[in-house]
């Protein structure tokens, strides 16, 4: 297993070298967990239609997988249980699976080698912003660690968010163009806040997007 984190230990990612194709008909099912406003829920929607022409079904104020749940530093959730919990919602009529969640989230953040990162204190339970294996068929977003008093900032980063994790689902890696929505903001929410809401050339040609 390869991981790559995005923010703060942003997402998982397991080998990013083939990109499924993405369609009209491909169907998002979009679970909105307790608490995350309908608002910000129809914002997500919106922007996953437009970037990637997708459909999107919601599932309405779900209650997040108490499995998930744990306290180490702080009351969490582990990112990687709910993608797998949420994998379960697949079926002939739904491609993929997306959370949306204001509760924080975490997993391990590893080094090359697969070994937790040291100091291990700091990072066996690693707060994040959004978890997605690569390809897939589930993400997860959390909005706990994007607020910003300016609401037009923080919206921004939601959008960019989730489009940048479902992407990973789809298959792309992180890209090298720093304005790309795709690329690695490593562990600062400026970068997000400077890349562009949108797919550069070369990533949107992987999945048939130009």
């Amino acid at each position: 297993m390869k991981l790559w984190l995005f923010f703060l230990g942003f997402l998982l990612l397991i080998s990013c070298e083939k990109s499924p194709s993405v369609t009209p008909e491909t169907t998002i099912l979009i679970k909105q967990y307790k608490g995350f406003p309908n608002n910000e829920v129809d914002t997500v929607t919106s922007i996953l239609k437009k970037v990637y022409g997708v459909k999107t079904i919601i599932a309405k104020d779900q209650e997040l997988y108490p499995n998930a749940f744990i306290s180490i530093k702080s009351p969490r959730y582990r990112a990687d249980s709910i993608i797998k919990f949420q994998q379960k919602e697949i079926n002939s009529k739904i491609d993929y699976v997306l959370g949306l969640t204001s509760k924080d989230i975490s997993v391990t953040k590893k080094d090359d080698s697969g070994n937790i990162k040291k100091p291990e204190y700091k990072y066996q339970d690693w707060g994040i912003m959004g978890l997605a294996y690569c390809p897939g068929e589930s993400c997860v977003v959390s909005s706990f660690r994007i607020k910003h008093k300016n609401k037009p900032v923080y919206f921004d980063r939601l959008k960019k968010v989730a489009v940048h994790e479902f992407g990973h689902n789809l298959g792309l890696p992180h890209c090298p163009d720093k304005k790309c929505v795709m690329t690695d903001a490593v562990e600062s929410v400026s970068i997000i806040d400077n890349a562009k809401l949108k797919l550069c050339d070369d990533c949107a040609g992987k999945i048939s997007l130009n």
